[in-house]
């Protein structure tokens, strides 16, 4: 039997990570698939002022920090998935005059962190018979790739068609469809779907193939997402919030094709659950990675068949 643990968009959450790695302990798993978006979105400046407290603004509000905690605060921000950086009023004033240099800031914080996470995986799982799998999403900016080359335990199976413990096939497209926030990995929904089936047509035994594409097969209970309007406002319907199918007809069509034995999916934080597409159990495990929750799916492959499973969160 091969037991997967699955997990996708922990979106920078240290901590997430952390128990990311713990999961082949805790669950005894021998695969660890992290599906996608390990990047985060938000950078925070840590400003030194004259009196050697240390000034940041958090949800609006402004917040000082004494030396003696300053690590602390860094350390709560990086498990919320929030990467930040000690700065000067002189820098700060230069990066807002100058979007280029936060955004090589922002980028040397982040391939730190990533090579950070390497490490770390490199580290826990030497010696182990456990494969680690990282991939990136459609918010993780290309620069990652250069930090997730396979390096022993830890594999980045983006775009290709790798062997799992057991020796089922898996292929891993972290692409997704086209999103209002015109995130750094778009494509249509055609090119969406000759890159799938371009890795699906390598695959040997399409019928025990896990497929590991960051965004689920549209019409499910998967992909339900908040309706943004075009100034990324939530859509409004009666007294809540509009909802809307957000997923890619393109995996939709390639998993009725080929009829794989497990999708393995994520992208769309709020609709955790899984769905039977034909024959094919499509998991989104969900995401609560700001909270330092890790949601996941542990999967027990046996044969030609998904044996048992389980939503997880802790």
């Amino acid at each position: 039997m091969t037991r997967i643990f699955f997990t996708t968009d922990v979106h920078a959450s240290d901590k997430c990570f952390r128990k990311f790695l713990n999961a082949a302990k805790v669950y005894k798993a021998d695969t660890l698939i992290l599906g996608g978006d390990i990047t985060g979105k938000v950078l925070v400046s840590i400003l030194e002022t004259q009196n050697g407290t240390y000034k940041l603004t958090l949800f609006g509000r402004e917040t000082l920090v004494k030396k003696d905690r300053l690590q602390e605060t860094r350390k709560a921000l990086l498990d919320a998935g929030q990467y930040s950086f000690v700065t000067t009023s002189e820098e700060l004033s230069e990066m807002q005059a100058d979007k280029s240099k936060a955004d090589k800031i922002f980028n040397e914080v982040m391939m730190k962190a990533v090579r950070s996470w390497v490490e770390l995986a490199e580290e826990r799982l030497r010696g182990t018979n456990i494969n680690c799998y990282i991939s990136p999403g459609n918010d993780d900016r290309f620069e990652i790739d250069e930090a997730l080359l396979d390096s022993g335990q830890v594999i980045n199976p983006e775009n290709k068609v790798v062997e799992l413990a057991g020796g089922f096939e898996m292929i891993t497209l972290g692409y997704a469809n086209p999103t209002p926030w015109h995130s750094p990995r778009e494509l249509s929904e055609a090119k969406l779907g000759e890159m799938i089936e371009a890795l699906a047509s390598n695959v040997r035994r399409p019928e025990t193939a896990v497929y590991n594409l960051h965004v689920p097969p549209i019409n499910t209970q998967l992909d339900k997402a908040p309706a943004v309007s075009h100034d990324f406002n939530y859509v409004k319907e009666g007294l809540g919030i509009k909802f809307i199918h957000a997923g890619s007809s393109a995996v939709r069509e390639s998993i009725e094709r080929h009829n794989p034995l497990l999708g393995l999916h994520g992208h769309i934080h709020e609709s955790k659950g899984f769905e039977k597409v034909g024959r094919t159990l499509c998991i989104n495990p969900g995401s609560e990675y700001s909270d330092g929750i890790l949601r996941g799916a542990l999967v027990n492959l046996e044969g030609d068949k998904v044996h048992d499973f389980m939503l997880t969160s802790g």
